[in-house]
């Protein structure tokens, strides 16, 4: 088929090197705009615009997708199908109707389930045993397309979101070859979604990443996974921001508030009460500092026994 591919992450590239080791003619690729990057700010291109320039693909890169130009430019591409996984922005009416054979979305969750900007995030941190991708038609309303096809996978007790998301985009994009080849043969039955069943996922941002003391370990464990890198859960110690990566649920009967710093050795690691249990935290990201393992912080002097997390 002749594909419109839309993205911009690095989440995005399995699919369209998928669409391109399958034959299918990518005929353009739409993704956001080059953005600052880097300590020094420059203008870097998204890893989708890098491989698609890679591959000698014409790539456009609006502002936003919509406007008579943009149109008429993307009429002259002239695509069967677009494709649009994590591109950044919600396609218009006219533009998702434009190819022959209208537009298809890969999202990373279980449709109905997790709609939103931040499926694989919000799968972690609210404890859901399983999770995977779906292939929809898109329509008007976001994530709310008839299923064409689903592929779903377990989450295991030490999954984070970063880590998560990369099995997510090579299992999507394994779905959408697959979704692509059953359109070209006629056979796939759309199936509806149920609203009653719909929920939501929405952007997380540094005041949803921080860390509450007083839920459970395992809430706790599963939100700091969750947040996992970016943006990163976070406590404050000492009056300072404090990311936290790789926790371990624990066992504790200590009595002393949420939040209390229970161990804090190089050797045995860094414990801290939760609400009827404990966390050991195995990485932290002090303010200004680059990500390491919690025996290196308590090395430094990065905090004591009766020390507390806020």
């Amino acid at each position: 088929m002749r594909v419109l591919f839309w993205g911009t992450p690095r989440f995005a590239l399995p699919s369209l090197r998928a669409l391109l080791g399958e034959g299918h003619d990518v005929v353009g690729v739409v993704s956001q705009p080059d953005r600052p990057a880097g300590r020094g700010r420059s203008l870097r291109a998204s890893p989708v615009k890098q491989a698609a320039l890679g591959e000698q693909i014409p790539v456009l890169t609006p502002e936003r997708p919509r406007g008579e130009a943009f149109l008429d430019t993307l009429k002259t591409l002239d695509p069967e199908i677009s494709v649009v996984v994590a591109y950044g922005h919600i396609l218009p009416l006219e533009v998702l109707q434009l190819p022959s054979r209208n537009s298809v979305n890969l999202h990373a969750s279980l449709l109905p389930a997790l709609r939103g900007a931040a499926p694989v995030n919000w799968a972690i941190a609210r404890g859901h045993e399983r999770t995977g991708v779906t292939i929809m038609r898109m329509t008007a309303g976001m994530d709310e397309g008839p299923i064409l096809l689903q592929r779903d996978i377990p989450i295991a007790s030490d999954d984070s979101a970063s880590g998560l998301t990369a099995r997510l985009s090579e299992l999507g994009a394994e779905a959408l070859v697959e979704a692509l080849a059953l359109l070209e043969m006629g056979a796939i039955e759309e199936v509806e979604q149920d609203e009653a069943l719909a929920s939501y996922a929405p952007k997380v941002g540094r005041e949803v990443a921080r860390v509450s003391w007083d839920r459970s370990a395992t809430e706790v464990s599963n939100h700091i996974r969750g947040m996992d890198s970016v943006p990163g859960a976070w406590t404050e110690h000492e009056g300072d921001p404090l990311k936290l990566f790789t926790p371990e649920v624990l066992e504790s009967d200590a009595d002393v508030p949420p939040g209390s710093v229970l161990a804090a050795d190089p050797e045995a690691g860094l414990v801290v009460r939760t609400e009827g249990g404990a966390v050991a935290i195995g990485e932290v990201q002090p303010s200004g500092k680059r990500r390491m393992s919690g025996s290196a912080w308590l090395r430094g002097g990065g905090a004591a026994p009766g020390d507390r997390f806020r």
